[in-house]
């Protein structure tokens, strides 16, 4: 059964329609960059033009295909610049009305051959362009340059490098692949990033526990270093830091099951999916106890938890630190098998386990998927008692003994679980 509306009319009506929206907002774009020129004077940007623009390029594209499109493109190009050039004889150096002209032009092509949330996603960045002029200004000027730079680097790890790595085994190290290990990196440093990005600029004066929960998404063990600080400085702030230090571990753990399922460890997170759960509600369970007990107004804020986590430095470092726990356990599991995996696991809990674990769930040991989640849970309740040792160490202070007892718990917790069940 044919349809009832020709394919070609609805991309016409289409493209039409949708170049008609594109010109009202470049129309009403134009009148405020432009308030005291009258409409004729203000260049090119009027709902007609961009609309007939569009019709234009439909029809060459439908009726003669490449060729007269692109001699339709370069006429109306020049004529969008000689029009630009009167505009900056006239003060009005902005290229973006040009720049939406070609788009117009060039809307009919993309409406017959893009999916539709490509076509939408288009459209919407257009309008957002020309409709928040103000703001996207403003957040221009407030943008700090080393955080272009930052991005860069993001670039760099996940666009450059990441598609040069050969998706071949390391020597010696069956299952830890070059994309493997680069693919962990970008994982961790862009959940690390995010929640940098949020406390600087979603919440630059976080209170307290909101500082625990961003700094969890990061670190735990730097957020629980920091408000430790922050006691031993300030003996008032004891008063929400235990409840905050308790919600960063809260998130450690659903940071790591977070990241274990984005690298398709699906057999690990069913197996790690109730000790951790359950850890993670407690922990906010307690850390809303604790904050409960405090006094009302106490709502301190702090400063970063660390500094832009997104480096080069950084990322280098991680991906050293995989290889070398991946080396280090699979001579430890072929020795000796669950038991010194096990010790290992402890051991390591006092460092970064970030690099341990995803070295872990990689390679392919002589132990089962349990052995290897077994040694997951250990890690992370070793660093939980680490966490305690700085909680009470760095603020020296009886107001932490709260957060450090249920560290304690939680990892006494943990190791039941991983010798009883897994």
């Amino acid at each position: 059964m044919s349809p009832l509306v020709p394919p070609l009319l609805t991309g016409f009506f289409g493209t039409v329609g949708l170049a008609l929206i594109i010109g009202l907002e470049l129309h009403a774009y134009r009148r405020r960059g432009l308030p005291n020129l009258a409409p004729e004077l203000q260049g090119f940007g009027t709902t007609r033009t961009a609309t007939l623009i569009a019709a234009l390029g439909f029809v060459l594209w439908v009726a003669g295909g490449v060729a007269p499109f692109c001699v339709g493109l370069a006429v109306i190009g020049a004529a969008l610049l000689l029009e630009y050039r009167a505009r900056v004889q006239a003060g009005d150096s902005s290229l973006l009305p040009s720049v939406v002209g070609l788009l117009c032009f060039a809307l009919g092509p993309v409406v017959l051959s893009v999916p539709l949330a490509v076509l939408a996603g288009l459209v919407i960045i257009i309008l957002f362009t020309l409709g928040e002029q103000g703001q996207i200004r403003r957040f221009s000027d407030a943008f700090p340059s080393e955080e272009g730079v930052t991005l860069a680097k993001f670039l760099v790890l996940a666009g450059v490098i990441y598609p040069l790595l050969p998706d071949t085994e390391l020597p010696y190290l069956p299952g830890i692949t070059y994309p493997k290990i680069w693919a962990a990196v970008l994982v961790i440093s862009g959940i690390s990033y995010l929640g940098y990005l949020a406390h600087r600029y979603a919440f630059p004066r976080a209170g307290t526990l909101l500082t625990g929960v961003l700094g969890g998404i990061y670190s735990s063990t730097a957020a629980t270093v920091v408000l430790a600080r922050a006691v031993r400085a300030d003996g008032s702030q004891g008063t929400l830091a235990p409840a905050a230090a308790v919600l960063a571990t809260g998130m450690m753990y659903a940071r790591l099951l977070m990241v274990i399922a984005l690298l398709g460890h699906i057999d690990a997170v069913r197996l790690l999916g109730l000790p951790f759960g359950v850890l993670f509600f407690a922990s906010l369970a307690v850390g809303g106890l604790l904050a409960r007990r405090a006094p009302r107004g106490a709502a301190a804020t702090h400063g970063q938890v660390s500094a832009n986590p997104l480096d080069l430095p950084v990322a280098l470092l991680f991906a050293v630190l995989f290889v070398v726990f991946a080396g280090v356990t699979q001579a430890v599991t072929a020795r000796y098998g669950v038991s010194g995996l096990h010790v290992l696991s402890f051991v390591v809990g006092f460092s970064d386990i970030d690099p341990f674990i995803f070295s872990l769930l990689d390679g392919k040991f002589q132990v089962g998927v349990s052995g290897v989640a077994g040694a997951v849970l250990i890690a992370s309740a070793s660093n939980n008692l680490l966490k305690a040792l700085y909680a009470l160490g760095f603020s020296r202070s009886k107001a932490m003994l709260p957060a450090a007892l249920w560290l304690i718990l939680s990892m006494a917790l943990s190791l039941i679980y991983a010798f009883t069940v897994l």
